[in-house]
C-alpha cells in the first residue's frame, strides 16, 4: 500500500485515493485551495512589500545628495563617504535584531517599527545641520532597511500557501528595484526644476533636502497600511497565542486547513522553549546548524558578484569610461527598467521550475557576463585627462554585457536569494537564522561598496569585474552541492 503523510500529519492510502481520482495531484491542490482567500493574501502581501519599496528608495536616494551634503556639510571625501556608506552599518544592525526581536514581539510590530524609523530617517536626514546629525539619522534609515529586508520576506512566506509562496515573496524584489528606480527619477526631477541639487528648490530649502523628504510619502502609506494586515500565524502558535493564529489562518485559507495548520506549526515547534537564538546551535555538535551556514552563504554570495557596484557606483562607472555624466544617468534608467523586467521574469518562474534552477542560471549567467566586462576594460585606454577610454564597439559591448549582467541577477539571486531565507529555514529558527544571514548579507554588501573604490585605483576595472565573475563562478557550485529545493514544501518541512 502506497501511503503519503497528509499536512495534518495522519496517513492517507495514496494508491487508492489516486485511484478513485480524489488523490490526484490536480484534485489535490483544488481541495487545498477552494476555501484559500487569494485576495486577501495577495493584498496583505502587496502591503508587506512597501517595506521592499522603502528599501530600494533609501538605498538609492542617496546617489542624488552627495553634491548638495559635500556643500551643506562642508565635508571632505572621506568624510562623505562615511555619510553615504553610514547606512549599511545601521541595515547589518537592523537585519540581525530584527529577527531575533521579531520572535519575541512579532514580524508585524517589527514591520510597524521600520515604518516608524522610515518616516524619521526621511525627516531628518532632509533636515540635518552637519556630517553628525546626517549620519544618524542614516543610520536610523539603515536599522529601518535591514529590518524591512529580512522581516517582509519572512511575513510573506508566513502568510502564503506554498503553491505561489516563491511568486509572492519575488514581488518584493520587484518592489525594491521599483524603489530604487522612484529614488533615481525623483532625485532627477527634483535636480532639473531646481537647475541643482544645491540651489533652492521649494520653502526656502535645497533640492537634496527634498530628495529625502520625498520618502515620506510612501513611508507613511506603509505604516498607515500595516494596521490592516494580521500578525504571522507561526509567530502566534510560537508565543503560545493558538486561539489567535486559528482565526488567522481561517481568514486566510478557510476553517477546516487552519485546525490541520494550526495542528502542523505546533508539531513543528519545540516543545520545552520558545524561539530563540542559541537554536541555530546543533545540540549533538554544539556547532552552528548546515542551515545556517546554506542561509549565510547564499547571502554573502548575493554581494560578492558585485551587484551594488552598478547601484552604488554606476554613473561614476560610465563616466570613468568616456561616457558623459547625462548619458550615466540614463544609462542608470534603462538598468533600473531592465531590471523591472528581469525580476518579472522570476516571478513567472519561481514557483513553476523552482528555485535552484533559477540560481544556476544567475550564477553561469553572471559569470560569463562579468568576465566578458573584465575583458572589455582591459582593453580601455587613458585620455588625455588620465581617464580610462574604451573604443566605440568595445564600449557597445561592454554596455551589453552589464545589461545583461543585471538581467541575470535579478531574474536569479536578486529575489530568489530573499525567497529561500525567508522559506528554507524551520519555524523554530526562522526567525534567528534571518537574522544572522541578514546581518551575513549587509556586511558583505557594506565590504564590497567600501573595497570598489579601493579595487578602481589598484586594479582598476578589468580587475575588480575579474574578481566577481570568479565569485559568480563558485556560487554556481555552492548551489550544487549545499543549496536544497524548496518548491512546493510547506514550512513546516522545512528540515534544519
Amino acid at each position: 500500500m502506497n501511503t503519503t503523510i497528509s499536512s495534518s500529519g495522519r496517513a492517507i492510502d495514496a494508491s487508492a485515493s489516486v485511484a478513485s481520482g480524489v488523490g490526484s495531484p490536480e484534485n489535490l491542490v483544488e481541495n487545498t485551495t477552494t476555501e484559500t482567500n487569494h485576495g486577501l493574501i495577495i493584498a496583505i502581501s502587496g502591503i508587506a512589500t512597501i517595506g521592499g519599496f522603502l528599501f530600494g528608495f533609501d538605498s538609492g536616494v542617496i546617489n542624488g545628495t552627495v553634491e548638495g551634503l559635500q556643500t551643506a556639510f562642508n565635508s571632505n571625501t572621506a568624510g562623505t563617504g562615511f555619510n553615504v556608506a553610514s547606512m549599511l552599518l545601521g541595515c547589518a544592525i537592523g537585519a540581525f535584531f530584527a529577527g531575533t526581536l521579531a520572535d519575541h514581539y512579532g514580524r508585524k510590530a517589527l514591520l510597524v517599527t521600520s515604518a516608524v524609523m522610515f518616516i524619521v530617517s526621511a525627516w531628518g536626514s532632509g533636515a540635518a545641520t552637519g556630517s553628525l546629525e546626517f549620519v544618524f539619522y542614516r543610520i536610523l534609515g539603515g536599522l529601518a532597511v535591514g529590518a524591512a529586508s529580512v522581516m517582509t520576506p519572512a511575513y510573506i512566506s508566513e502568510v502564503a500557501p506554498a503553491a505561489y509562496r516563491g511568486r509572492l515573496a519575488t514581488v518584493q524584489q520587484v518592489a525594491i528595484i521599483c524603489g530604487l528606480t522612484a529614488a533615481f527619477l525623483s532625485n532627477y526631477a527634483i535636480a532639473k526644476f531646481a537647475g541643482a541639487s544645491t540651489t533652492e528648490f521649494w520653502m526656502g530649502f535645497e533640492a537634496w533636502r527634498w530628495m529625502f523628504w520625498i520618502e515620506l510619502v510612501p513611508a507613511a502609506i506603509f505604516l498607515a497600511g500595516l494596521y490592516f494586515i494580521p500578525e504571522s500565524p507561526r509567530f502566534l502558535v510560537a508565543r503560545g497565542f493558538s486561539d489567535r493564529a486559528h482565526s488567522v489562518l481561517t481568514r486566510l485559507f478557510g476553517e477546516r486547513a487552519a485546525t490541520e495548520k494550526t495542528q502542523d506549526i505546533r508539531a513543528s515547534l519545540a516543545d520545552d522553549h520558545r524561539p530563540r537564538l542559541s537554536d541555530l546551535k546543533d545540540t549533538s555538535t554544539g556547532k552552528l546548524r548546515r542551515i545556517v551556514w546554506v542561509g549565510i552563504g547564499l547571502a554573502v554570495f548575493q554581494q560578492l558578484v558585485g551587484i551594488n557596484v552598478v547601484f552604488y557606483y554606476g554613473a561614476i562607472l560610465w563616466q570613468s569610461v568616456g561616457f558623459t555624466e547625462s548619458d550615466a544617468l540614463l544609462i542608470n534608467v534603462v538598468s533600473g527598467a531592465v531590471s523591472i523586467a528581469a525580476v518579472i521574469s522570476a516571478l513567472m518562474l519561481v514557483d513553476k521550475i523552482g528555485r535552484k534552477p533559477l540560481l544556476w542560471f544567475g550564477s553561469g549567467g553572471m559569470a560569463l557576463t562579468l568576465a566578458i566586462m573584465a575583458i572589455s576594460f582591459s582593453q580601455a585606454t587613458l585620455d588625455a585627462s588620465g581617464s580610462l577610454s574604451l573604443s566605440d564597439s568595445v564600449g557597445t559591448i561592454a554596455l551589453i554585457a552589464a545589461n545583461a549582467y543585471v538581467v541575470f541577477f535579478n531574474a536569479s539571486w536578486g529575489p530568489v536569494m530573499w525567497v529561500m531565507l525567508g522559506e528554507m529555514f524551520p519555524n523554530q529558527i526562522r526567525g534567528s537564522g534571518l537574522a544572522v544571514s541578514g546581518l551575513a548579507q549587509w556586511l558583505a554588501n557594506f565590504g564590497i561598496t567600501l573595497s570598489f573604490p579601493i579595487l578602481l585605483v589598484s586594479i582598476q576595472l578589468s580587475g575588480s569585474y575579474g574578481i566577481y565573475a570568479v565569485c559568480a563562478l563558485f556560487s554556481c557550485f555552492f548551489v550544487s552541492k549545499y543549496v536544497r529545493e524548496t518548491k512546493g514544501r510547506e514550512l513546516e518541512q522545512m528540515q534544519g
